[in-house]
């Protein structure tokens, strides 16, 4: 019985394998990218800066007694910039005490991606006029994080942001995302200004 179905099997499998495979080529989503329209955030805060028309504002749930800290969410591309925001004259530490803190802090949260990350750039930013000072960390790699910066102007104000994209860091995928979203964090570190 044995040897009436090998038999079988060996007439049969050459009869079934008519159709040539060919190997489709590896591909990635289209990516479509709305037009950049900036307007200003809402008055109620102590800051001030430009987002895109296709963001949103949401406050931060997780931290309810920040009524500063906000997400500014872009929904068509799952990320978010995250916002904290302290007024250094309103804490129980001295003001230069804590700005050297915050700066640190700040340091070290970009610097936990060096785990995944390929190189960190930073690069200082300088608005006199606006008395707006910081620092932009650039997040090369495979980093939950690409861009993190801080803004301060020494003396009153000390904001820091960290742009997400709530998707498995994949750089080949997600560079063309990041390269747009990039742009947006930079015009709001640029039009930054303190109330």
């Amino acid at each position: 019985m044995n040897f009436k179905l090998l038999v079988l099997a060996v007439i049969l499998l050459p009869l079934s394998c008519t159709e040539k495979y060919t190997p489709k080529p590896r591909g990635f989503f289209r990516i479509s990218f709305p037009e950049k329209i900036y307007h200003p955030l809402d008055n109620r805060f102590p800051y001030q800066f430009e987002i895109p028309q296709y963001s949103q504002v949401t406050s931060d749930t997780q931290n309810p007694d920040q009524p500063w800290w906000i997400n500014i969410e872009v929904p068509g591309n799952k990320a978010e910039v995250h916002i904290s925001y302290y007024n250094l004259n309103k804490q129980k530490k001295a003001a230069r005490e804590l700005l050297a803190a915050f700066m640190e802090e700040s340091r070290d949260l970009a610097y936990k991606h060096s785990i995944k990350a390929n190189a960190i750039e930073e690069q200082i930013f300088v608005n006199p006029g606006q008395e707006v000072f910081g620092t932009v960390y650039r997040i090369e790699g495979n980093a939950a994080s690409p861009v993190q910066f801080f803004l301060t102007d020494s003396t009153h104000h000390f904001l820091r942001g960290a742009l997400y994209i709530r998707a498995t860091p994949d750089i080949d995928s997600l560079k063309p995302v990041i390269d747009f979203l990039e742009r947006d964090v930079i015009r709001l570190i640029e039009t930054t200004k303190w109330k």
